[in-house]
């Protein structure tokens, strides 16, 4: 039995992977389930960012083609446990990721890969225990913008989660290798929402992304506003 699962291995692709129709039910059910409790967008426009940028960033690195195509899957993945519950998502999501790509064929070491990256996304519970890890935690925290906030009828109505995506005009995640820092600079429009409330919701985010670029050999810094704050 060992030998033929070991030849039935195969080969799959962030592309076989977009177009699974039982992965995108969970994507989209997972969002469904995000906005029932009030959360910001959670569908294909963040996982399909999550997954490019997270990818960028091991490229950028030089890492092999193939964990780059493993980290836009983990991208891809990463909040399918939402369709369970918010609580424990990340957990939620690698053990479905598992039975998905196990059924599929993927290899034994690439299914470990992603779903340990998958299980440590979640900043109440994450460590960057490998790069795909480490670039997903990296891309994730890092997509706010506006046009995740869900519609409502005024900024009247928005908690300071939608306050702070709603006020973030611009936020690019850079690079640079010649000084080893991947920043994270945002454009804030500090008339719908302060800094501080920006600290106040994500600095745990931040300190687990400042963990994430030291896996990788970086330092991260957080400017807004022109002002470096981490």
């Amino acid at each position: 039995m060992v030998v033929m699962r070991e030849q039935n291995m195969k080969t799959i692709t962030f592309e076989d992977i977009k177009k699974n129709s039982e992965i995108r039910t969970y994507i989209a059910r997972a969002d469904e389930t995000m906005e029932a409790m009030g959360y910001t967008e959670h569908s294909f426009a963040h996982v399909t960012k999550t997954a490019l940028q997270a990818a960028q960033i091991l490229e950028d690195l030089g890492y092999p083609q193939r964990t780059i195509e493993l980290t836009k899957i983990a991208g891809y993945m990463h909040d399918i446990g939402n369709v369970v519950n918010r609580q424990g998502h990340a957990q939620s999501g690698a053990i479905m990721a598992f039975r998905i790509l196990d059924k599929l064929g993927m290899e034994a070491e690439e299914v470990a890969d992603i779903v340990s990256a998958i299980g440590h996304h979640d900043e109440s519970t994450a460590v960057p225990v490998n790069c795909i890890a480490a670039a997903l935690i990296l891309a994730d925290k890092s997509d706010v913008r506006e046009s995740r906030v869900r519609a409502k009828e005024g900024i009247d109505d928005f908690d300071i989660h939608d306050r702070v995506n709603h006020a973030v005009k611009k936020a690019e995640l850079v690079l640079e290798e010649n000084s080893k820092t991947i920043t994270l600079h945002l454009e804030v429009d500090t008339k719908q929402s302060s800094v501080m409330d920006y600290f106040e919701i994500f600095l745990g985010r931040m300190k687990l992304c400042r963990q994430a670029a030291e896996f990788l050999g970086l330092r991260f810094q957080l400017v807004a506003n022109g002002v470096c704050l981490l």
